[in-house]
């Protein structure tokens, strides 16, 4: 054997080596690393299939699996409605056997544990009802090549995931029923905790990350006690449950649950359980996409979020959080109303009857070409924006940690020429539309929901929709680097950038307004989060 074989050989070993990673529940062994150095773990099991018994139960441990466990290629995706039909996954299909998550480690050590670098635990948007971690706006890859240990994660949907009734809470031990999917999320933060060592983490350096949905499961974790104690930083990306739409009382989530069998003609809960997932997902779907509401069910919250929060009860951890500047059009406060001055008046007095004069004056078009932006702007507020203000300033009022607000306005280019006859979606993709080409719609009037994601996460290169610029590449390097930074040290602040000071530390409250010319400016329209403040009931 010559020299140079034996080095190949002892380097190909090598390699091999490292791509196996000894966990309690076995040997996991992932590919890489690639030729940024990066190693991927993907479709590791973290709990028990949620099938059988298991259906509506909180999550089980993962069994120990005497093999070597592959985690090469992405797990199942949860059972859910294609609700969204530019979303674009990457695993081999769609079950309920689907609590996988998937980590991307720059670690070189392993095992030894001696790296201890920062994890990041990214929470995927849809409405609790439907996407999926293997998402590539989600991609691990780039934030890992940040040093940063990154985790995806994938949690139960719709009826899977927070169906409630009295038969569930009755047989449950907790005396509890719904937030499956939430539990789901708390069982891959307890499993990151307790292996990511092995993966060159540290845990506890976790920071937990999500948009849209995935932004109401940071402030749901920040809140239970089942989480709460296990994370050191949390971002959250467009929305909480602290917003207008609350989490419903298990009484009337019960109810919820009880018409929902009563309308498909189940009279137990034993004749739901002998439907196959994809024919409650039919049932779902021919009930005009039933929604199954998040819960305050006494176990997993004990109260509201809002209460948790108001109380400092919450995880005492630096939280950076923020909105885009079209997180909804106009017209979904207009309606029928014509955009002009008259127009706007009538409809918000139809949404807010008693209380439309006080919504009038913080929301006050001079005229009628500035309906449209202010109509926006309450869309906007209405929808999310008001949701991450109040998670924002209670946790900065109780927990005695620093806040970061942002404001996110960087629209999406045009898609590319070769895209054809489509329109843009909620996912960053696209849907395709059938017969003659539709005109293009017009452009945004800003950045809208969900549009942030690619460029916080380093995933341009991912989607090849859009024709993305030198500009979007710019802002994209910059609001992955402020993330990066507060994931590492818990402040976004870092030498090159723009300082982000804390929103509740000093005389004004700062914000960081994140598009090609990023620069911190003082809040404003604070009047109009007070005002939906005393409209939710949180304050007088």
């Amino acid at each position: 054997m010559t020299n140079r074989t034996l080095i190949f050989l002892l380097t190909a070993a090598s390699a091999f080596a490292a791509d196996r990673v000894t966990v309690p529940m076995g040997v996991v062994e992932g590919t890489g690393p690639d030729v940024a150095g990066i190693r991927a773990f993907k479709g590791v099991p973290f709990a028990a299939p949620p099938v059988g018994d298991l259906r509506w139960a909180p999550p089980a441990p993962v069994k120990k699996h005497d093999g070597v466990i592959d985690a090469t290629k992405f797990g199942n995706r949860c059972s859910q409605l294609p609700l969204f039909g530019d979303m674009n996954f990457r695993n081999v299909g769609m079950s309920e056997d689907c609590l996988y998550l998937n980590i991307w480690t720059p670690a070189k050590t392993g095992a030894s544990g001696k790296e201890k670098l920062p994890v990041l635990v990214y929470y995927f948007g849809g409405g609790f009802q439907a996407g999926d971690g293997s998402e590539p706006r989600y991609d691990g890859q780039s934030m890992a090549t940040k040093g940063i240990v990154t985790v995806t994660v994938s949690y139960r949907l719709g009826i899977f995931g927070f169906l409630a009734h009295p038969e569930l809470t009755k047989a449950s031990p907790n005396h509890a029923s719904g937030n499956y999917s939430l539990m789901d999320q708390s069982a891959a933060l307890r499993w990151v905790s307790e292996n990511i060592a092995a993966f060159g983490g540290d845990p506890k350096k976790i920071t937990i990350a999500g948009e849209s949905a995935g932004a109401y499961a940071v402030s749901a974790q920040m809140a239970s006690a089942m989480s709460r104690n296990l994370i050191a930083g949390a971002i959250s990306e467009s929305g909480s449950l602290l917003g207008l739409q609350p989490p419903t009382p298990l009484a009337e989530a019960e109810a919820v649950g009880e018409k929902f069998m009563s309308a498909i003609g189940a009279k137990t809960l034993a004749d739901i359980r002998k439907l196959t997932a994809q024919e409650l997902l039919d049932a779902v779907g021919k009930e005009r996409g039933a929604r199954f509401p998040v819960t305050v069910d006494g176990y997993f919250f004990t109260e509201t979020p809002a209460a948790t929060f108001a109380a400092g009860k919450q995880a005492h951890v630096p939280f950076l959080a923020g909105w885009n500047s079209q997180e909804q059009g106009a017209n979904s406060v207009l309606g029928k109303d014509p955009a002009t001055v008259a127009g706007f008046k009538a409809a918000v007095e139809r949404l807010y009857g008693a209380k439309a004069a006080d919504v009038l004056k913080e929301y006050a078009p001079a005229n009628d070409d500035d309906v449209e932006p202010v109509a926006r702007a309450l869309a906007s507020d209405r929808f999310i924006a008001f949701g991450t203000w109040k998670a924002l300033d209670s946790h900065g009022k109780t927990s005695g940690k620093p806040i970061y607000r942002y404001y996110y306005s960087r629209p999406r280019p045009k898609m590319r020429p070769e895209m054809g006859n489509v329109t843009a979606g909620l996912a960053g993709g696209v849907i395709r539309n059938e017969g003659p080409a539709k005109p293009p719609p017009p452009p945004a009037k800003g950045a809208v929901h969900s549009a942030e994601i690619e460029y916080a996460m380093g995933n341009l290169d991912g989607n090849k929709i859009y024709a993305w610029d030198k500009d979007d590449v710019k802002v994209s390097e910059t609001m992955q680097a402020y993330f990066a930074n507060f994931i590492k040290t818990g402040s976004p602040d870092a030498k090159g950038l723009a300082k982000w000071p804390a929103a509740n530390k000093g005389k004004d409250v700062s914000v960081m307004h994140i598009d090609v010319n990023t620069r911190v400016e003082p809040e404003t329209n604070r009047g109009r989060y007070l005002l939906m403040d005393k409209i939710a009931g949180y304050s007088k």
